[in-house]
């Protein structure tokens, strides 16, 4: 049984009481940005930008899953027929594949494109039975090899016209989902258009939308989870406490400094998230397989966002990867963008050595952490991950 399914079963089994907390990484941005949504090579030198290949954006995909920290991998269609089907790379491992069901105009962010700045406009690059079969017409024993779920994004701009084509787009999509077994999850954006509704009133917007827009939608054609930017605390409260079974998950946004992803999968639990789905916190990250278990100690209360950050730094100082930004910068909280668009406020400006961490992390039984002072608590992770990653 995947992590995802036991997870979700738990929480729906004790809303209130249940600490689960499910982890994704949204490998997706290829729907995006385009050849920019690998990053940037290790291996450029400070006056010539590289970016990472698509090879080289898979093959961290298959590391990530090896390392079975994450819950979900979030991909484009052809990233999950590459290594779903052909690979087979997720059939023996916790980690549930996904993919990014439909890809609406806002999130057209490659370079040049000013299309962001209109109007989302509904549209689907992929199918369903893309996902599941690898070709159109799958028969009903084929759509069981493939993908079951998928990111359904919806961006509400308080228009009647444009909502309403919204709205009618993914009626039809979760029709189309429901007669061939095809799970979701629901995504929902602030408005992409400037001044769509007063910055006090958003998080309140933003709830409204999908209380109503699920309100005629029965068990068999809900979400699965849903997915939405941070609101604060007293919007997100608002929403868990309004239907405890409809699961909360947050995104990520822009890359930020690594306290900001720290703090930000911290904050959301705390206030009733039960889901953090970060796309460029992770891929940005000097070590992403370090920076996962990160935010997992994090997310599972074993330790602070300001004590990963500085074990964090410890571990990239051991594996000899030089970080982005000193120490003291990256225990800066700043703000960050909620948009496919945004960028940070602290972008990188250093690149790491190429030495990198591919080995599998060790799975070790873990002391009574809630006994130890914070400094012994540093001083066990560091060593954790310092066996686990490489000297």
């Amino acid at each position: 049984m995947k992590s995802l399914d036991q997870k979700l079963a738990a929480i729906h089994a004790d809303p209130q009481g249940c600490r689960e907390f499910i982890i994704a990484d949204a490998k997706d941005a290829d729907m995006a940005f385009g050849i920019g949504a690998p990053g940037k090579s290790p291996e450029r030198h400070d006056a010539e930008v590289r970016q990472r290949t698509l090879a080289e954006y898979r093959e961290q995909i298959r590391q990530v899953v090896r390392q079975q920290v994450v819950d979900i991998v979030l991909m484009s269609a052809s990233t999950s027929e590459q290594l779903v089907l052909r690979e087979r790379l997720f059939d023996n491992s916790p980690v549930t594949p996904a993919v990014r069901a439909n890809d609406t105009t806002d999130i057209f962010a490659f370079r040049g494109s000013v299309i962001p700045q209109s109007a989302s406009r509904p549209f689907r690059t992929a199918t369903i039975d893309h996902a599941q079969c690898g070709h159109l017409d799958c028969t009903p024993e084929e759509r069981a090899g493939g993908v079951d779920l998928g990111l359904y994004s919806l961006t509400f701009n308080n228009d009647c016209e444009l909502d309403l084509e919204t709205i009618t787009a993914y009626k039809e999509f979760r029709e189309e989902a429901e007669r061939k077994g095809f799970r979701h999850f629901m995504e929902v954006f602030n408005p992409n258009l400037p001044g769509a509704v007063p910055p006090d009133v958003l998080p309140h917007f933003i709830n409204d939308v999908i209380a109503r827009t699920l309100a005629g939608v029965p068990s068999s054609g809900r979400p699965v989870f849903l997915k939405i930017p941070y609101p604060g605390p007293a919007a997100l409260e608002e929403l868990v406490q309004y239907d405890p079974h409809l699961i909360v998950g947050i995104l990520g946004g822009s890359s930020g400094t690594t306290r900001d992803a720290f703090q930000l999968i911290h904050d959301a639990q705390r206030h009733g998230a039960r889901i953090a789905l970060f796309g460029r916190k992770i891929n940005h990250a000097e070590n992403q397989l370090a920076f996962i278990e990160f935010l997992r100690l994090v997310a599972d209360g074993h330790i602070t966002p300001e004590e990963a950050v500085r074990a964090y730094h410890a571990v990239l100082e051991t594996l000899q990867v030089r970080p982005w930004r000193s120490l003291d910068e990256d225990l800066q909280i700043t703000e960050t963008s909620m948009s496919y668009s945004g960028s940070s406020s602290t972008p990188p400006t250093r690149i790491s050595a190429s030495r990198s961490a591919s080995s599998q992390a060790a799975s070790t039984p873990a002391p009574k952490l809630s006994e130890m002072s914070p400094a012994e608590r540093l001083a066990y992770h560091r060593e954790r991950l310092r066996r686990e990653l490489g000297d």
